[in-house]
């Protein structure tokens, strides 16, 4: 699942989630060479005690390295994967409290913080964030690049399209499907399909229909 831990790591994204998958790689004893990031003139010389030491186009320059995107909104962390063309190796990070106990697979890249829980027969793609206390119930299937925010719950069967972002504590009903891009908003309970790209929230979630534009009567004033 990831937690067998291979050479150093090198975080791509000076984000909260790099600060956040550093503590777990240092409480395993997995040493982490730094941090890339585009912003890299602007940010201080160090974060969370690693150096940060370039744009991300410099992991070329570290071929014995494991990449680790952690960058938080999921269409972005997608795009930041195109971008990385020199055929880099991803590593994972993996909380010693996660509980996968049916030996779910997980692709490369995951980044599964404390208390999350996957169960039976479920399936996580590649560079899926889970942050803490997520549960993943059995027969889920979870595409490359979704992100989960702290305490989402998906019942058994959920589908979660790739680039998907779930809010904090948002619960979705067995059997749903939350579409590639979509995004649900923290607090959501989904009982129905979300379609691809749109953003639901609410209690029971509904899309959020964008605000209409004021019309300006000629010669007048909004």
């Amino acid at each position: 699942m990831g937690a067998a831990w291979g050479g150093p790591l090198l975080l791509v994204g000076a984000s909260g989630l790099a600060r956040e998958a550093l503590a777990v790689a240092r409480e395993a004893g997995r040493p982490v060479l730094g941090v890339l990031d585009d912003r890299h003139a602007d940010l201080p010389p160090s974060v969370g005690g690693v150096p940060v030491l370039g744009p991300v186009s410099e992991a070329a320059a570290h071929p014995d390295a494991e990449l680790v995107l952690c960058v938080g909104p999921s269409r972005t962390r997608a795009a930041v994967h195109e971008r990385l063309t020199h055929g880099p190796r991803f590593g994972s990070v993996v909380d010693p409290s996660v509980r996968n106990p049916g030996t779910c697979p997980v692709g490369e890249g995951a980044v599964l913080l404390a208390g999350v829980t996957i169960t039976a027969d479920a399936r996580l793609g590649a560079h899926v964030v889970a942050m803490p206390g997520v549960t993943v119930t059995h027969d889920c299937v979870v595409e490359d690049f979704a992100t989960f925010a702290a305490g989402v719950s998906l019942g058994g069967g959920v589908r979660v399209g790739r680039a998907a972002y779930l809010g904090m504590n948002a619960s979705v009903r067995p059997g749903v499907r939350i579409g590639a891009g979509a995004v649900v908003g923290m607090g959501a309970v989904v009982l129905a399909d979300v379609p691809d790209g749109e953003t639901w929230a609410g209690v029971p979630a509904r899309a959020l229909t964008p605000r209409a534009t004021p019309r300006t009567a000629v010669g007048g004033r909004r």
